[in-house]
């Protein structure tokens, strides 16, 4: 992989973990997920004056993009309902680059043998973060099981989908920024049916986090989507998952959590995987 886009995706992979570190507002994940949402929303809203509309062909992908977004706040939330953080989001993460490797055959995209086995590498550590210890067989339950894969699936769709429409409409950071203001606007749209429209005083005293959040959420996948022009979809949804790592340090330097000797494996096993991805 180019060393520019290398180093873009970490950073976007870096800002990831970060935002879900920080973002800790007191509020269940659907509404967190939903504010976030929200909030990118508002931080492009005022730079889409500098960029024109997607074109026609653009926009099937951001449809397709807004609704599958939708889909994995509402997969991942009920995730957590049968299984902890430790469980879900490894589970879901590491399974979307394999989803999306398939999806992009399909597509045309062919990998080398040397990317497949940075790949498998990479998404093997990642779910051994799920088998750590602490609830041993609640990774094997099934409604955890269904919902993390379909949180997967649904990562894997808006992933390529983004791609596909970003390299159609020859801008990728003006494509993103249209599509955080549509993803804004149905995550509104949704919660408002759903929990009824008094559920936004509920998220008014949380409108720095949700600016904040949202603005990083912004800035990372629009770096992940230009990645996704410059380089194979399927090594940058990969690479991208390394948040996982950055999450877990986080944790560990700042917020004194542990660090027994099967994370330290998984996290030897995702750094193997980030070197393969570079060096392949």
């Amino acid at each position: 992989m180019d060393t520019s886009v290398f180093a873009v995706v970490l950073a976007a992979a870096a800002l990831h973990a970060g935002w879900n570190a920080l973002l800790k507002i007191g509020l269940d994940r659907y509404l967190s997920a939903s504010l976030i949402q929200i909030g990118a929303a508002c931080v492009a809203l005022p730079a889409l004056f500098f960029f024109a509309p997607p074109i026609a062909a653009a926009w099937p992908c951001i449809a397709v993009s807004a609704l599958l977004h939708i889909g994995y706040n509402i997969f991942l939330a009920r995730a957590y309902q049968h299984g902890d953080l430790s469980q879900a989001y490894p589970i879901a993460r590491g399974s979307s680059p394999l989803m999306v490797a398939l999806l992009a055959l399909l597509a045309g995209e062919n990998l080398y043998a040397g990317q497949w086995l940075a790949l498998l590498v990479l998404v093997g550590g990642i779910w051994l973060m799920a088998w750590r210890g602490g609830q041993a067989g609640a990774a094997r339950n099934a409604a955890l099981l269904f919902n993390a894969l379909a949180t997967a699936a649904c990562i894997a769709g808006y992933t390529l989908a983004d791609a596909l429409g970003a390299r159609s409409n020859g801008d990728a950071i003006g494509y993103a920024l249209w599509l955080f203001l549509v993803n804004g606007v149905v995550a509104g749209c949704i919660l408002a049916l759903s929990r009824g429209p008094r559920v936004f005083l509920r998220l008014g005293p949380h409108w720095r986090g949700g600016l904040g959040g949202g603005a990083m959420s912004m800035l990372a996948y629009s770096l992940v989507i230009w990645a996704t022009t410059q380089a194979p979809v399927a090594m940058v949804s990969a690479l991208r998952e390394s948040s996982v790592l950055f999450a877990l340090l986080i944790g560990w330097l700042f917020l004194k959590e542990s660090m027994p000797a099967l994370r330290l494996l998984a996290c030897a096993l995702i750094l193997a995987g980030v070197v393969l991805l570079k060096l392949v």
